[in-house]
């Protein structure tokens, strides 16, 4: 299965792959039930997790249902557990990038949100926008939500700049990418044009750089004031395991 999903993976259009996921999700969710793992966005249990990783296939990390991976699910238990995102009475403006299926509907239904979501590509997106160069409005979001798309992004210094123009005075962004907290500077090198070596040595071939702990202290620089978030610590160890949850995997969040 794992050979599977690699090849899947690296072979179908990412667009085309949201499209026939909506598909597959129920009937391998249905043939997975059990109880071993729960993803805690839709409270669904399973005898075992899907794998993931377009280089490096990671077992236990994607779910049947929602096809929430370790970050979605993270990112979930702390808007649920750590601020008014759900419960607010006061209707938030939220713009969301890269908009995953885990997410898409229960956003979009929640009735205290304003909820746009963009990208260049996906189906999923309302408004077809670059990063880099955004069509909206100084301080217009109450809440950015940005998972794993800076590390595709070659010029991200102003990528982060676009996030933190758009973003309200008083707002909160939170912006994941995978790391490598041993790293203490980010690494990139764009003479590395071949994919097969770009997925080696990036994690997959259309990553540009492998980001280190400086990161956190370069969206300060851009003027965000960051909160580095090591949620699973605050995290029963037992539901760590039984959500499936990365250990150590730092949320930003931040705010301006």
């Amino acid at each position: 299965m794992k050979k599977l999903f690699k090849l899947i993976l690296n072979t179908i259009p990412r667009p085309l792959l949201i499209r026939l996921s909506y598909v597959a999700r129920p009937i391998i969710a249905f043939s997975l039930r059990g109880t071993n793992f729960t993803d805690p966005i839709d409270g669904k249990s399973f005898k075992s997790m899907l794998p993931y990783g377009y280089e490096t296939q990671r077992n236990n990390v994607l779910s049947p249902s929602t096809l929430s991976l370790e970050r979605h699910r993270l990112l979930w238990l702390y808007l649920n557990e750590q601020t008014d995102f759900f419960t607010s009475t006061a209707k938030k403006k939220v713009l969301h990038f890269a908009p995953e299926q885990a997410f898409y509907k229960l956003f979009r239904n929640q009735k205290n949100l304003e909820y746009t979501t963009t990208d260049l590509f996906s189906p999923l997106a309302d408004v077809k926008a670059d990063i880099c160069n955004l069509p909206f409005e100084d301080n217009q979001y109450d809440v950015i939500l940005c998972n794993h798309v800076l590390e595709h992004i070659p010029d991200d210094t102003k990528a982060m700049q676009e996030l933190y123009r758009v973003l309200k005075p008083g707002g909160m962004a939170i912006l994941q990418i995978p790391q490598d907290l041993k790293r203490a500077t980010t690494f990139a090198d764009d003479t590395i044009t071949d994919q097969k070596e770009r997925a080696k040595i990036f994690g997959q071939y259309d990553h540009v750089r492998i980001y280190g702990r400086d990161y956190f202290d370069k969206l300060r620089s851009i003027g965000f004031t960051v909160v580095e978030e090591d949620y699973t610590n605050k995290i029963a160890p037992e539901l760590v395991a039984k959500y499936c949850l990365a250990k150590g995997e730092i949320i930003p969040v931040c705010f301006k």
